[in-house]
């Protein structure tokens, strides 16, 4: 079966569907295609993360956000852009992974596969990837990191009280995971490659973890790197002096960051800068060197994910609406 669409979307993340809001009001037909849930990204967040900005800064399509604090929840986000994608009508496909994004001579020719399997088929005239970089976690690249006690996503505490938990990392994500997990019972402790703490950590935060870890409620140690992980136990090195040393781990969280999927993204004809890591873009519309493909939301970044935030990916949906609505009007 074959749907003929002016706009696929791929990605129901904030920037995909500010980008199918905006291609709506424009009277194209848009569909968006979603390999996991409405807004994936954020459904894997830690159960009970507050977002670092306010409501103002989260919206889309024009509609207001509220929330019962000046920053709002997770939980509320998640409410917001399913209204949000209700009140529009969205056509949203969720659970739907795309395979292929295929240039043709008059569009493109997009497959994908359905939850249950079934192989679908799109034809359309235009394309945004809008795919986020949540998906895929950086590895550490040691033996043993594959182990199950190893994850690269939090979500909650209950489940480690009372056990050793070793958390990889110096910025937000391992700073928080390791606040909670240490409020909640856990024996915390902090292991970052870095002399110190990252100067990005949230600044209402900071004070709080650097106070655990001088009264010794938090163990940290800085300028150490991973050697391998065991069963029971973490293998690390100082930077400094070479010493390696051994850290009893019933748990480990490697939360050291996540990427873009460079794979997909490439095998749909987008080409990087070999020095920067950057797509080849114009960065006035966001199209890319495929005429007619565009990127979305943190991808316009490549590696420099610290760049892009719903804040600013919001925008992008209608600077790229607005060039397939001139290209469409000069064809």
């Amino acid at each position: 079966m074959v749907n003929d669409y002016d706009l696929l979307i791929v990605g129901a993340g904030p920037t995909g569907l500010a980008c199918a809001i905006a291609g709506g009001r424009a009277g194209l037909k848009c569909v968006v295609l979603e390999k996991g849930c409405l807004v994936n990204s954020i459904y894997n967040y830690p159960t009970n993360m507050v977002f670092f900005t306010t409501t103002e800064l989260l919206e889309i399509g024009n509609v207001p956000m509220t929330s019962a604090s000046i920053k709002p929840t997770r939980l509320e986000a998640m409410e917001y852009y399913r209204k949000v994608a209700s009140h529009f009508e969205l056509n949203v496909h969720t659970y739907e992974r795309v395979d292929s994004v295929e240039r043709l001579e008059d569009g493109f020719r997009v497959r994908s596969t359905k939850m249950g399997g079934a192989p679908q088929e799109y034809r359309a005239q235009f394309v945004v990837l809008a795919t986020g970089y949540y998906d895929i976690p950086n590895q550490l690249g040691v033996p043993g990191e594959e182990l199950p006690h190893v994850f690269h996503y939090y979500k909650e505490a209950h489940p480690f009280a009372g056990h050793k938990v070793v958390v990889l990392g110096g910025k937000n994500s391992s700073v928080d995971a390791a606040l909670d997990l240490w409020r909640h019972g856990a024996d915390v402790t902090l292991v970052y490659r870095g002399k110190e703490l990252s100067p990005s950590i949230k600044y209402w935060v900071r004070p709080d973890i650097e106070n655990r870890i001088k009264a010794g409620e938090i163990k940290a140690l800085f300028q150490t790197t991973v050697l391998a992980i065991e069963s029971n136990q973490v293998l690390v090195r100082n930077i400094a002096s070479g010493a390696e040393s051994e850290l009893r781990a019933d748990f480990v969280f490697a939360l050291i960051g996540y990427r873009p999927d460079f794979e997909f993204l490439r095998s749909a004809g987008v080409e990087y800068d070999p020095k920067s890591g950057r797509p080849l873009i114009n960065l006035e519309t966001f199209e890319t060197n495929v005429p007619g493909l565009y990127l979305g939301g943190v991808v316009v970044a490549g590696p420099y994910t610290g760049e892009i935030f719903i804040e600013n990916g919001r925008f992008h949906g209608q600077v790229i609406v607005d060039d397939v609505v001139r290209k469409k009007v000069d064809s």
